[in-house]
């Protein structure tokens, strides 16, 4: 977007926290936060379907302002990258005893991999299961908490979110698990997610259509997507989504795994879609990997000298869908994730990821698409 236009958004997103925190005195407080994520791709294209073009965007540019106010938590932030600014959390919270109740738009609660913040994950794209499983930010009411060696979570949410209004629809989801050991350089986390959608008329009027189109080989590669499910035809589908996740910490090792699907069904045609990651990292300067038993999910890295850090990561990642009987589909892909963290500094990060992809018609047993990319990114948080 034209930089005068995200300066004036900036300014107003702060004008309409700050006047009414700074009215309220002693009963409010403000805290502002932010990201700036810049990326690059450069791409190895086989001979088969449109190749795709090298790129580089600012691909995130977030604007927070959370606190107290009268007793509530609140936070508003936006993505000021898009051409359009976007809303991401825009909500206020009440804390009772070991559990917090949300309302407004957040983040829903599914999947390990689409909990931890994008400043955290240790590769640049999410797996495919949490791109095309995990509802993201939604209008909804949830509830989250945790004791001893246990978190949950569970909210009910519209398929709407601020910006993204012709997704017409409900849903309601849970995220739940166990953590026996938590403390620093040691970890065991196990958890599950479930999620029951209900989209209304998709493709007809003003609704859009139900899709599921992961990029196979990244942000920049929309010419790889890969078209795994469609509704068109206005029935309502329902949706039920399922989730098993674990991970470790071992000093400086850590991994994560997870394995997924969901089934759609309008009535008169199903489609499936299962997906999975298994990945590992290795910090090179010793350190391990941040969790937050609280919520279940990987945190901050702090490096142990306080300048810097480097990590190693690997990902294996796979995907399949099925669509039967009005449209005859099946379709899958698979990817290799080599990749490279150097921690600058505890607010700065640059990354450099190597993917090899592939996806396939299961039907034909022919290779739709063989794509490498070269992925890198410059972060900067506060």
């Amino acid at each position: 977007m034209p930089a005068h236009h995200a300066v004036t958004s900036c300014l107003a997103l702060l004008a309409l926290v700050a006047l009414p925190a700074a009215q309220a005195g002693e009963n409010a407080s403000i805290r502002f936060s932010g990201r700036l994520h810049y990326d690059t791709a450069r791409f190895n294209n086989d001979g088969r379907g449109t190749a795709e073009r090298h790129g580089d965007d600012l691909r995130a540019a977030w604007l927070a302002a959370s606190g107290k106010l009268y007793g509530l938590d609140y936070k508003v932030e936006g993505d000021f990258a898009p051409h359009k600014p976007v809303a991401r959390d825009v909500y206020i919270a009440r804390r009772f005893d070991a559990n917090t109740v949300t309302l407004g738009q957040f983040k829903q609660y599914f999947s390990l991999d689409d909990r931890i913040s994008s400043n955290h994950i240790a590769t640049i794209e999410r797996s495919w299961l949490a791109q095309t499983l995990a509802p993201g930010y939604r209008l909804g009411l949830g509830m989250n908490g945790s004791g001893g060696d246990a978190f949950w979570s569970g909210s009910i949410y519209s398929l709407e979110s601020i910006d993204a209004w012709k997704v017409k629809g409900r849903g309601a989801g849970v995220r739940a698990g166990y953590a026996p050991w938590h403390a620093p350089g040691h970890v065991l986390h196990l958890g599950a997610s479930l999620a029951r959608e209900q989209q209304d008329n998709p493709g007809m009027g003003n609704a859009a259509a139900l899709r599921v189109r992961p990029r196979t080989a990244g942000y920049f590669a929309d010419n790889s997507r890969l078209p795994l499910v469609e509704f068109r035809n206005g029935r309502d589908v329902t949706v039920n989504k399922f989730g098993a996740e674990a991970a470790g910490v071992h000093g400086a090792w850590s991994w994560q795994a997870e394995y997924g699907g969901a089934r759609y069904d309008d009535g008169e045609q199903t489609a499936d879609v299962r997906a999975g990651y298994v990945q590992g990292s290795w910090l090179l300067t010793g350190e391990a990997r941040s969790y937050d038993a609280r919520a279940g999910r990987f945190v901050q890295l702090k490096p142990t000298d306080g300048t810097s850090a480097l990590e190693l990561v690997a990902r294996y990642d796979h995907i399949k869908g099925r669509q039967r009987p009005l449209l005859r589909r099946e379709l899958s892909a698979e990817a290799w994730t080599l990749g490279v963290n150097w921690y600058a500094a505890r607010h700065m990060r640059v990354m450099v990821d190597l993917t090899d992809s592939r996806s396939r018609n299961v039907l034909t047993s022919t290779t739709l698409d063989h794509t490498r990319v070269l992925a890198g990114r410059v972060q900067l948080d506060f």
